[in-house]
Formats: structure tokens, sequence, C-alpha cells
């Protein structure tokens, strides 16, 4: 996979322009599949702006597909949807697959992987956890406040040369890139700063990051939420560890005045990814016996404010 790299998008928003555009920059081919942005890919390609001169990735070095049928078959098939449009894996991702198509989900939360497994065989599947802060400005445009870091893994079981394979080309494109044994572990780790900062920028009626920290009592149901959440993965067995819960306190202020995601749909009026990042992780929590009082209710808190927001104009 090292010499040549065939690459599909799936769900081009911020998080996939980016590492699409890096990708490509590193030198595979990289094909977009697209819906709103469609015309301006295809004229332009991708912006990106940084802590850096801002960078164009322009066709034929990245171009866009209305439909799988146009990208065909490809070595690795990104996923960077949001898990509330899972339910249109098999018509999205299937024409993309070949013998050989790997297919890596960087979606937010739980629950991703084992839908593509059960609709595509386990053995295709890699999950992926993007630690990265980025937002679509405009329509085929980025800004990168933090490019970050991946981990990833196969789902199942551990990983060799094909994981370390898509890891070496993220590296290549100027990622640091990190791969497990231990996916589901990881994906709970991801899950210590998104389900505080997400659901409390929402719940709080839409304050950024930087906001969220600077007010005391806040801070303390961030710290509090955190706790929770490592409580509710180390009773199904994984390991998170007080280092690693300070480090995302600690990492948040670098970012600024961030809006997480979940906040930006939410304004936005669309879809809030509300059970892969509280639901399901609340489930499964509560089926090994954890107490989850703070994320009970953040979980309903949030669940009532997306569904009686109106949908934006």
């Amino acid at each position: 996979m090292l010499h040549t790299l065939r690459v599909a998008i799936v769900g081009p928003g911020a998080i996939g322009l980016f590492y699409g555009s890096q990708l490509a920059r590193a030198g595979a081919t990289v094909r977009l599949l697209a819906r709103s942005d469609l015309a301006v890919l295809r004229a332009r390609g991708v912006i990106v702006h940084g802590d850096h001169p801002a960078y164009t990735v322009a066709p034929p070095a990245i171009e866009a597909f209305a439909t799988p049928a146009e990208v065909g078959p490809v070595d690795l098939v990104v996923i960077t949807l949001k898990n509330t449009a899972n339910d249109r894996f098999h018509d999205l991702v299937g024409p993309l697959l070949g013998p050989d198509t790997a297919v890596l989900t960087l979606q937010n939360g739980l629950g991703a992987d084992e839908r593509l497994a059960a609709l595509f065989g386990a053995g295709r599947v890699l999950g992926g956890l993007s630690f990265i802060a980025c937002t679509r400005v405009a329509p085929g445009e980025v800004e990168c406040f933090h490019p970050g870091t991946i981990t990833l893994g196969e789902f199942s079981g551990p990983s060799g040369d094909r994981a370390r394979s898509v890891a070496t080309w993220f590296e290549r494109a100027g990622i640091p890139t990190t791969v497990t044994d231990r996916l589901a572990e990881a994906r709970w780790l991801k899950l210590v700063w998104n389900i505080p900062f997400n659901g409390l920028s929402i719940a709080s009626g839409g304050l950024s990051t930087d906001r969220i920290l600077a007010d005391p009592k806040l801070a303390s149901e961030v710290r509090a939420l955190m706790d929770e959440v490592a409580d509710g993965a180390r009773a199904l067995g994984y390991q998170i560890s007080e280092e690693f819960i300070q480090s995302q306190i600690d990492v948040t202020p670098k970012l600024g005045g961030y809006k997480p995601s979940s906040l930006l749909d939410w304004q936005a009026g669309r879809d809030v990814e509300i059970e892969a990042i509280w639901g399901e992780p609340l489930r499964r929590a509560l089926g090994a016996g954890a107490r989850t009082a703070r994320l009970a209710l953040l979980y309903a808190l949030v669940r009532s404010l997306c569904v009686s927001r109106p949908p934006s104009p």
C-alpha cells in the first residue's frame, strides 16, 4: 500500500477536507465523495488555513465526485461522515470496495466500527481516532486550529502490516499517527474530551471551550464528567490514567476560542451525534455497572435541546 494509494474520502467536511488535502500532498490519489461543495471542489480544490500561509490543493491532485459509482473501487475508504448518516453506509461505501479495500472510520463516539463490520466484514474495518481541531469556514475551505494526531487500529484483532501501512501514509501527510492493538480502549480515551466539551458547549447555550474553562462551575463539571467517563471505561476493562485525564484539560486552552463540532451542528440546526457521543457510551457504561449520573443528565439535556431546537432557516 506504500507504493501507490487510492483514497476515497466519504464525508468531506472539515476533517475530511483537511486529511484529504494532506494525503494528496503526500502523493496519494484522493477522491472526495462530495455533495454541497461539489462545484467548488471540482473547480478550485481545497483551501487550508492554519498556523501557516494558506495553501490550495487543486485538481487533479485532489478530485471530487458526486456518486460512489463515479469514484469506483479504491485501496482505502476514509469515513468522516457524521454518525447521524451511518444508515447510508451500504449505498455510500459498497461501490468503493474492491477485493482488498480497507475501510477506516474516523468518526466520533461508539458504534460505527460494529456497523461497518456487520455490513462489509470485520476484516475490512479499521477504526481511528482523530485528535484534531478544524472547522469548515466556506465551501471547500478549512481552518485548522490544531492538526493533532491520529490513533488507529484493526477492529477484528491486533494490528498488523495493513494498519501500519495506512499509518505510514498519514505520517507522510504530516499527521503523527499511532497504531494500537486496543481500538475499543482508544475510543473511550477520546470520549474523555468529547463528552464534556461537546456536551457542555451545547448545554451552556453556545460557549466555546475557552469560555467553558473560564467559568469555575463549568470547569469543575468538565473534570467531573471526565472522571465519570473514565470510571465507565474502567468498568469495561479499559485503562484511562489520571495523567491522561489531566492532559485533556491542559491541552484545551491551546485551542483558543474553539467551538466543538457538535456545537456548530446544533447552532446550524443540523443533526447532532447524540447517540454516538453520549447515548451509546452511557448504555455501555451502565451495562458494566458504572455510576453515570452526570453523563445521564448531560445526555438527556443535550437530547432535549437538540429535539426542541428549530431547524436552521
